[in-house]
């Protein structure tokens, strides 16, 4: 599915989902985690040409640390980040079934177009396919939640 089409299919849906003021049901969530993984993000088949290496998840770590620490924490589990739960929706951990469960090529379209209207934004354009790619292989190799400590930004 296109970016045109994603779009166009999550403002059809709104009305219908985003209109809550209570938590999703269990249901709710299920119906939506799967259709994001079956129909709405694209790139389901695209492999990553990097090689899992401990110089690339290195690399991988380091854009992590310059683009998507200050709502993912350091770790990718929201380690020290004071909003993620309070977000609507919340900040996933980058840990769980929900985001492991995508295809590398489905992660890197996260990265590069972001889920509207979760406050995920897009990085195409922003940071390279090698490091977008390098990003998919640190968010495959995840630290222990809490192991790196907390964003500087947020420590009081």
């Amino acid at each position: 599915m296109d970016r045109t089409a994603y779009f166009a299919l999550a403002a059809a849906l709104l009305p219908a989902i985003g209109c809550k003021a209570h938590p999703p049901s269990g249901i709710e969530t299920r119906v939506v985690t799967s259709a994001k993984h079956h129909f709405l993000v694209g790139n389901k088949k695209e492999k990553n040409p990097l090689a899992a290496t401990p110089d690339t998840i290195a690399d991988g770590r380091e854009a992590f640390s310059h683009y998507c620490m200050a709502c993912h924490g350091m770790d990718g589990q929201n380690t020290g980040v004071p909003f993620a739960d309070r977000m609507s929706p919340p900040v996933p951990s980058l840990a769980s079934h929900d985001v492991q469960d995508y295809t590398d090529g489905q992660l890197k379209w996260v990265i590069d177009y972001g889920i509207w209207p979760s406050g995920m934004p897009g990085a195409k354009g922003t940071l390279s396919d090698d490091e977008i790619w390098s990003i998919v292989l640190y968010l495959r190799h995840l630290p222990p939640a809490g192991s790196l400590g907390e964003p500087e930004m947020y420590s009081h």
